[in-house]
């Protein structure tokens, strides 16, 4: 990889790893996400603020595959690994697309209906997808040709 490649993927790294501790939609943190929420989906009946007020074990929580993501994304850039890069990057945009996906399926209209509220000053989400998309990015740029 290039040179370039490896600072951008180190700050991208950076950002995940600090975005997973930060609000993604309204006050509801990755840290307040069941990995079985994940799977299965919000229980019927929860409502916005049951979301945000969850007790999860950190082990078992979104900010678990997002670091997981941070790490393979710093290993990607120090190692200078293209799959390790790869893997970070769908790990984490899976993990915010299904968490997104399944908050919609449950509280959609309420999203929908207070959108101004909810979504203004989400860094973690801004942290996020801002980090994953610029990582992605990174990893499309061709590699160094070898010099004969």
């Amino acid at each position: 990889m290039r040179t370039f490649v490896h600072l951008v993927l180190f700050a991208c790294a950076i950002a995940v790893a600090v975005g997973a501790f930060f609000p993604i939609v309204g006050e509801i943190q990755p840290s307040d996400v069941a990995l079985i929420d994940l799977r299965d989906g919000f229980p019927t009946g929860f409502t916005f603020e049951q979301v945000e007020y969850q007790s999860v074990v950190f082990y078992k929580s979104a900010t678990a595959l997002l670091l997981l993501a941070a790490i393979l994304l710093l290993v990607a850039a120090l190692v200078g690994s293209r799959a390790a890069g790869w893997l970070g990057v769908i790990v984490g945009v899976g993990t915010t697309a299904v968490f997104l996906w399944r908050l919609h399926d449950r509280v959609g209209d309420f999203v929908r209906d207070n959108y101004d509220n909810v979504l203004s000053g989400r860094w973690g989400l801004y942290l996020v997808g801002g980090g994953l998309a610029i990582a992605l990015l990174a990893l499309l740029v061709p590699k160094e040709r070898q010099t004969a």
